[in-house]
């Protein structure tokens, strides 16, 4: 069973991945809507992946508690080996993208809020910012 779990956990991750490498192409472009479209693909993908990688922590708990005087390494069999080590490679790839990722959506922020700062004056700490020649132009009527 822990290979199944493995196996699945890995095919989560993969998605992940394949998701994330688009994310990062798609705001390189600008191409937002793009992006949002695929948050709940994001979102489902990473539940399925949180709920497997418990299952597999479930099924290491068990095996463990079943030989108590075994180290983890003697319980496994090479197939399992191989795909826990599959498993931190993909985890660590992925966090290495999502580093990557979160500079650019950093980077995408910091330029709207700036944009916005420029046109709607914002008060700060109960001082109001230099107001810009955009702003006086926005006027409300009632």
């Amino acid at each position: 069973m822990l290979n199944h779990y493995l196996q699945k956990a890995v095919e989560d991750l993969e998605v992940l991945i394949e998701l994330t490498s688009l994310d990062i192409e798609d705001i390189k472009l600008a191409r937002h809507d793009e992006i949002f479209g695929r948050i709940e693909t994001k979102e489902s993908t990473l539940r399925r992946f949180e709920n497997t990688k418990m299952l597999i922590e479930n099924e290491i708990s068990a095996l463990l508690k079943s030989h108590p005087d075994s180290d983890l390494s003697e319980l496994l069999d090479e197939t399992d080996r191989e795909g826990l080590q599959f498993l931190r490679e993909n985890l660590e790839k992925l966090q290495m993208l999502n580093r990557y990722y979160a500079r650019f959506v950093i980077a995408v922020g910091e330029f709207y809020n700036s944009m916005y700062e420029e046109i709607f004056p914002v008060e700060k700490d109960g001082y109001t910012a230099n107001s810009p020649k955009i702003a006086s132009l926005i006027e409300l009527r009632v």
